[in-house]
């Protein structure tokens, strides 16, 4: 029995698999720690060097550890930092960027479902032909949209404001957020919406009550796809407005023709993080969510 019992405990084969994985797995995460560092570094640069003297940073380089440190570069970047003429540093324009994004986050949106709704769940003939002409815009270069979008914005008296680049982003986003909520809908069992128009159940009636308790994960999808999308947006902004109403990625490329010609690495530094916090706040709060949308129409 001694013998029987030792042999059932020790099995060579096994214990060789529990080192090879022990090792496999060893060499995954160490790839992934190395990975990482090399993603977020330069990050670390920059906000390293939001609080560095522009002294030492001139003197030892980007890449260094900071002997001093002072937050004087996040207020002089948020407020009194002069970009193309204007001393109020980057404060109007990451307020014209919020009033930007936020309101063609939710337009696109609101349009994206209802049309992924409608081409999902009241087929018409010729839908497919709407739906590939919609999610046309996914594949088609934004430079190619230049010309008719100038055309557009200076017939309706658009040109050189904030009211433009929503209509602008709000357009350019419904092929997205109609291709996403489309995909998802097609998931959602056609008996439901049978169903509720044998009741009686109208279009918007079955849309309030039956498809937007659904759609949670599609729309954080959408919003999320939207506002990093719109707010890291640099061309529309850069071709169809100037001066103080330029979203905040246009202005920031403003830094290197301010003043004197000198350049305040520091104050530029703190900008960069100043743009970059809303849509890296959104990414860490709503990432996971992100990704369960995603995946969540997968699978009928």
């Amino acid at each position: 029995m001694a013998d029987a019992t030792t042999h059932q405990e020790f099995d060579p084969l096994a214990t060789g698999s529990r080192s090879k994985q022990r090792r496999s797995r060893a060499i995954v995460y160490t790839l992934l720690v190395v990975f990482a560092l090399i993603y977020i570094s330069p990050l670390l640069i920059i906000l390293t060097n939001a609080f560095r003297p522009l002294e030492e940073i001139v003197r030892e380089g980007f890449i260094s550890m900071p002997n001093s440190m002072s937050f004087g570069y996040w207020v002089e970047a948020w407020s009194t930092f002069c970009i193309g003429g204007t001393c109020e540093g980057v404060s109007r324009y990451f307020s014209n960027t919020l009033l930007m994004t936020v309101p063609a986050t939710i337009l696109s949106t609101a349009f994206g479902v209802v049309n992924g709704y409608a081409l999902s769940k009241w087929r018409f003939k010729g839908d497919m032909w709407v739906f590939g002409l919609i999610t046309l815009g996914v594949f088609l270069p934004a430079q190619m949209t230049l010309l008719p979008w100038a055309f557009v914005l200076g017939k309706l008296g658009l040109s050189n404001s904030i009211a433009g680049l929503v209509l602008v982003h709000t357009v350019q986003g419904i092929s997205f957020t109609t291709l996403f909520c489309r995909n998802y809908f097609v998931s959602v069992p056609d008996d439901l919406i049978k169903a509720a128009r044998i009741d009686g159940a109208g279009f918007w009636r079955i849309f309030r009550r039956i498809m937007l308790p659904l759609s949670p994960p599609i729309l954080i999808v959408c919003v999320i796809w939207q506002f990093t999308g719109i707010w890291n947006e640099f061309l529309f902004g850069t071709v169809f407005t100037s001066g103080a109403n330029q979203p905040i990625t246009s202005a920031i490329v403003a830094f290197s023709g301010s003043g004197t010609g000198e350049r305040h690495y520091n104050v530029e530094a703190a900008s960069v993080i100043f743009a970059a916090l809303p849509p890296l706040f959104i990414y860490v709060i709503g990432g996971k969510y992100f990704v369960r949308g995603l995946t969540s129409g997968a699978v009928k």
